[in-house]
């Protein structure tokens, strides 16, 4: 007898359907399963047929063929176990085949039966409104995730009996309680702990208005590290789109997501990340830490002393929005549309130009310029330098509160968003230079300005249309259509130092 159902696998971060067909004949006892699957999907067969012993089912007693189709595509990890359990039910008669029809099913068993949380649940209940499916079978952990897509019923299964009851039309166990991420916790670093920074404060509020991407350059304890970790709380709310998206990817990282998430990620990995941790690799293929900083903050702290090769690797994620994987002749992308904040410290002591505290030798001094590329540097929308603040703007109020700046900073996103509407991004930071051209609108006197500025040497072309994209930024958080010499000059300023200059001139 031949049964067939649906359930999915997780391609990179997105969804593939995938057709169980479970065949049973007469012959010698067996369990084959076929369809390019690795050793995970290979050991199916033990804790499927421990786990329907173990449900109070029988599991035949001859020769069970399941195909995983289609057979080109590699199906990897436990979570086709619950579709195999189920297919091999309906083969032998103990569950009526044609009630699968409008299943999709997804989980890993344990040898009793029971139903293990299965990472990406997400992304399957999103391949199955796209493949019209009606129902969704999920581990119980995961049912909240995947009930965010909507037109879909979610039947959160705690064990093999359970999923089985319900294809037999029992009534659905209740989903767990809906939850949904704050956006801001109480407890969030707030900028009004910040004293003096007046330029690192204005350069976080444009980077967060614009996703522009910001290196710090600082000796240290002078606040680089304290300034990256109040970002987060002047960053906007994001869309549900978006936040489906992340929710997504952080479910197939299998990172846990009680709901929705609807906080932006900020991810600081330790410095001492491999290129494959940062922008996603190994065997199979996984999502590094540029894909979960995916519409968040990626921070980078102490840069210079990252492996060039991990640095250099983050040059296409930058300019792209997505990286692309390949392993065994297979290429995967990863989206990663994130804003990189950097600090670094301005040689290898950390102490140049701090009076005549520095030590650094000229060949160390060399070494650590080489550190930092000049391409990647030029990917750089903002580069400030963050200095040691004085007694007085110790002891003088905050400048800034988070939510005061935060609310700036959604106003301008807004206006992004409706002048951009229609294009394949929302923010300045992610302007092309064909999009620049269309949507950055100068006045004579700023054009003036700008011309002198490359003129001068000291400008890439990419630099040129980086600057372009910080100026409508501060013209967006002004409020103003068209970009001013003011603004212009405020964004040449906030990109020229000279450390920096010394970095791009090595």
């Amino acid at each position: 007898m031949l049964a067939r159902l649906t359930t999915f696998a997780i391609d990179g971060v997105d969804p593939r359907q995938v057709w169980v067909e479970v065949d049973i004949r007469n012959g010698l006892p067996g369990f084959t399963i076929v369809g390019l699957g690795d050793t995970a999907v290979r050991e199916s067969r033990d804790r499927v047929g421990a786990a329907v012993r173990n449900s109070g089912y029988k599991f035949p007693e001859a020769r069970i063929t399941a195909n995983l189709a289609p057979a080109f595509l590699r199906k990897v990890g436990p979570g086709f176990d619950l579709a195999l359990a189920l297919g091999v039910l309906a083969a032998s008669g103990q569950v009526p085949p044609d009630s699968l029809e409008s299943y999709a099913v997804f989980g890993e068993l344990s040898l009793t039966g029971e139903v293990r949380d299965s990472p990406g649940a997400l992304a399957v209940a999103e391949g199955a409104r796209r493949a019209g499916l009606k129902r969704l079978i999920v581990p119980y952990e995961r049912a909240r995730e995947a009930a965010l897509v909507d037109a879909l019923e979610i039947v959160a299964a705690s064990s093999l009996s359970a999923a089985a009851q319900v294809v037999l039309g029992a009534e659905p166990p209740p989903l767990p309680a809906a939850g949904v991420r704050r956006a801001h916790d109480a407890q969030e670093p707030d900028l009004a702990d910040v004293r003096g920074h007046a330029a690192p404060v204005l350069a976080l509020e444009i980077a967060a208005a614009g996703s522009h991407n910001l290196l710090m350059e600082g000796a240290p304890g002078t606040g680089k590290t304290m300034l990256a970790r109040r970002l987060p709380s002047i960053l906007p709310a994001m869309t549900r789109e978006e936040a489906v998206e992340v929710t997504r990817i952080h479910s197939v990282a299998g990172l846990h997501a009680d709901g929705l998430i609807s906080r932006r990620p900020f991810r600081a990995p330790h410095h001492t990340i491999s290129a494959a941790g940062l922008v996603g690799g190994g065997s199979p293929p996984k999502p590094g830490e540029a894909t979960l900083a995916h519409h968040g903050v990626l921070f980078l702290d102490e840069l210079s002393e990252l492996q060039r090769p991990t640095l250099e690797a983050l040059r296409q994620p930058l300019e792209d929005g997505r990286v692309t994987i390949v392993r065994g002749q297979r290429a995967l992308a990863f989206p990663t549309r994130f804003m990189l904040v950097a600090a670094t410290n301005p040689c290898p002591c950390g102490f140049a130009g701090v009076g005549d505290r520095c030590r650094c030798g000229e060949a160390d001094l060399r070494r650590h310029r080489r550190r930092l590329s000049g391409p990647l540097l030029d990917r750089m929308d903002l580069l400030v330098s963050v200095e040691r603040p004085t007694e007085r703007e110790l002891r003088a109020p905050a400048l800034e509160r988070s939510e005061d700046v935060r609310l700036r900073v959604a106003e301008a996103r807004e206006r992004q968003r409706a002048r951009l509407a229609g294009e394949r991004v929302s923010c300045n930071g992610q302007l092309s230079a064909r999009l620049i051209g269309r949507h950055v609108r100068v006045d004579d006197s700023a054009a003036r300005v700008l011309a002198r500025a490359y003129d001068s040497g000291g400008l890439s072309a990419r630099g040129r249309h980086r600057i372009l994209r910080v100026a409508r930024t501060l013209a967006d958080l002004d409020g103003r259509e068209r970009v001013t010499s003011q603004d212009l000059l405020t964004a040449l300023s906030l990109r020229q130092r000279s450390s920096s200059e010394e970095m791009l001139a090595a």
